[in-house]
């Protein structure tokens, strides 16, 4: 059956998949979306910055050391990806991390009383952020306060700055603040300028298994 075939059959959303036997394009459109999808990611394995993920570890590691904390810090699916990562840095590796956004009832009243740009920042004044500490930055974009995106990831970068802490990040665009801000930053390579998000989002994941796996860094066995 030919692609023009395909768009005219007309597969109401709650039938779409009830009915394995009818022809479903969105089923079969998925095959070649796959395959597409996971060639781009094969290609980020191989041309990404292996030196750069060595060094953020080397620092992690340094940051335990000296008894500093970890401050994760994002905005959307990067910040569910931060959740999950102050987990891992805990549990797997000794780090004393936290996230922001784990706190919903203070991230609103910040949102709600003095605005989203400031929402991380006021959260780092709160917890001292100090000299010893560290933020690490899961984003796509990084930060662009002349474009108003992210403006609170350019707040906190500033002032980890101003307090001697420093920037670690995963990001998706070497243009963005954080890329161009930060101490150690890996920016995912743009195989895909369609699919910079979900690309970006999911190799922050596979980036921060790396680290909590590796020998400098992992203290405690996984389970599997």
């Amino acid at each position: 059956m030919g692609q023009a075939a395909l768009r005219r059959i007309a597969c109401p959303p709650n039938m779409r998949y009830r009915f394995p036997n009818i022809p479903q394009p969105v089923v079969l459109a998925m095959n070649g979306h796959a395959k597409e999808f996971f060639a781009a990611v094969a290609r980020i394995a191989r041309e990404i910055d292996f030196g750069t993920i060595e060094k953020l570890a080397a620092e992690l590691a340094a940051l335990r050391a000296r008894s500093g904390r970890l401050f994760l810090l994002g905005v959307g699916g990067s910040a569910g990806n931060c959740s999950h990562a102050v987990n891992d840095f805990r549990k797997l590796c000794g780090i004393e991390a936290y996230s922001p956004v784990d706190n919903v009832s203070e991230l609103t009243a910040r949102t709600n009383d003095e605005g989203w740009d400031t929402v991380f920042s006021g959260w780092l004044e709160v917890s001292r952020l100090g000299d010893r500490d560290a933020i690490l930055i899961f984003s796509v974009g990084g930060g662009d306060a002349e474009r108003n995106v992210s403006v609170n990831l350019v707040r906190a970068i500033d002032l980890a700055r101003q307090r001697g802490a420093k920037i670690f990040g995963v990001v998706g665009r070497a243009s963005g603040y954080t890329a161009r801000h930060g101490d150690v930053v890996l920016v995912i390579p743009p195989v895909d300028p369609r699919r910079v998000t979900p690309l970006s989002e999911g190799m922050q994941a596979v980036v921060w298994h790396c680290l909590v796996s590796h020998p400098e860094l992992q203290m405690c066995a996984t389970k599997w």
